[in-house]
């Protein structure tokens, strides 16, 4: 059946429509942390669909509030007041830290960025923007334009002009020998460089830690140096929270925390764990800066009622239930249970992240030369030992991503962590 299932999928849908595994997989359901195959096979779900499955499969709360509102309603556009709209936007506005927050809802990360570079263009009359190398932030013809990771850019062309600054891979590039306080030193430097030789640009947007990019970061701080030389010249920072918001990071509820010296963004994007599964997307910004746009404009599936009643049902239980926390918790169990593992591997060069983000990069045995097809053995290695995880990174996708739902238990983390152990010996 699943042959069958791919022989369609292959008919009608792209060639560039990635899919995991050689054989890849049917999923028909799921509960908690783990998900069945076609087949009735059991995994144990070490990358939640990408980072969305945020809180658990078949959660609850979220498929009664689904279920309550489909029985009422499922849209009426945003033309019409929409009361779940409003309580999920006083929530997050709330949770934002950015003053006199306002709220736009869309339905994937990607539009939520295309949003954020169409508000900070038209609110800093400028077409050129900065991003950060080994980036990521959506598929759209814009987002793309301000993606710095090569394997997921099809093409050169842009409506944006944009520059791309260094900081977002710490150990690796030229600045990878000095210590974090050189190393910031050295961006902030190289930035107000770049800013010198060019008519200022609207915005940064940057990921306080890169998801496609293989979980890479920089050390905590950067982001609010690089803000105080930004706001010096009236340029605005785009923070992409797409993968690290709702606590992932388990330190901190929004990823630009780490980085909070200078306050909050003057524009953060979201999506994915909000929904937990249910598409929403989002930005927060400044009234000044979501209301600089002089015409009319609407979000057809943006902020639909039944989204927002997941969403709003998905971050009452999160909070409630100290998701984030867990996530701290766990998260740091399973860091030190990989560094351990990871310690007897010749392959592994680094096992980095916070939270429920965690990245191994692998390389070849001696060097530090990027080995994707190890990292595509390790992919279905694992899953033929009943454990999902991802792969990423900016250099030919030799990283592991490993981000399960918030609610991981520590024996689920150490069931993953065996797996893995495993996974890594037979390389």
């Amino acid at each position: 059946m699943t042959h069958d299932l791919l022989g369609r999928h292959r008919a009608v849908l792209p060639d560039w429509l990635a899919l995991y595994y050689e054989d890849p997989l049917e999923l028909t359901h799921g509960e908690g942390r783990y998900v069945w195959d076609a087949a009735g096979r059991r995994y144990l779900d070490f990358f939640g669909g990408i980072l969305t499955t945020m809180t658990a499969h078949a959660l609850p709360e979220v498929a009664k509030a689904v279920a309550g509102q489909a029985g009422r309603l499922l849209h009426s556009s945003t033309l019409y007041l929409n009361r779940p709209m409003v309580d999920l936007a006083e929530r997050i506005a709330q949770l934002s830290g950015i003053p006199d927050a306002r709220v736009f809802f869309t339905t994937s990360g990607t539009e939520a960025n295309d949003t954020a570079l169409l508000l900070a263009t038209a609110y800093r009359r400028s077409d050129t923007v900065l991003a950060m190398r080994n980036s990521y932030h959506g598929r759209s013809f814009g987002a793309i334009g301000i993606t710095g990771n090569r394997g997921w850019s099809p093409t050169s062309l842009s409506p944006l002009r944009t520059l791309y600054v260094h900081g977002g891979v710490r150990t690796r590039g030229p600045y990878a020998h000095l210590d974090d306080r050189e190393f910031t030193a050295a961006c902030v430097a190289d930035l107000k460089d770049l800013l010198g030789h060019t008519r200022p640009p609207a915005a940064l947007i940057a990921e306080p830690v890169q998801g496609v990019g293989g979980f890479t970061s920089p050390p905590d701080g950067l982001y609010a140096a690089f803000r105080d030389v930004l706001h010096e010249r009236g340029i605005l920072w785009i923070s992409d929270e797409v993968q690290t918001g709702w606590g992932r990071t388990g330190d901190h509820f929004w990823g630009w925390q780490a980085h909070g010296r200078s306050g909050p963004p003057d524009i953060v994007t979201f999506a994915k764990g909000i929904g937990n599964g249910m598409s929403i997307g989002g930005v927060i910004a400044r009234a000044e800066i979501m209301n600089c746009l002089d015409a009319n404009s609407i979000s057809t599936f943006g902020g639909t009622q039944v989204t927002m009643a997941a969403g709003l049902a998905n971050l009452t239980h999160l909070l409630e239930h100290d998701l984030q926390g867990n996530a701290r918790r766990v998260g740091g169990l399973l860091i030190e249970r990989l560094r351990a593992v990871a310690a007897r591997s010749p392959h592994v060069r680094e096992v980095r992240g916070r939270g429920l983000m965690i990245g191994i990069e692998l390389t070849r045995p001696g060097t530090d030369e990027a080995d994707p097809r190890a990292a595509s053995a390790a992919l279905e290695e694992a899953r033929a030992a009943g454990l999902l995880i991802g792969k990423g990174g900016g250099h030919d996708t030799s990283v592991l991503r490993i981000a399960p739902p918030l609610s991981l238990t520590v024996a689920e983390a150490e069931e993953g962590a065996a797996i893995l152990d495993r996974v890594l010996s037979s390389l």
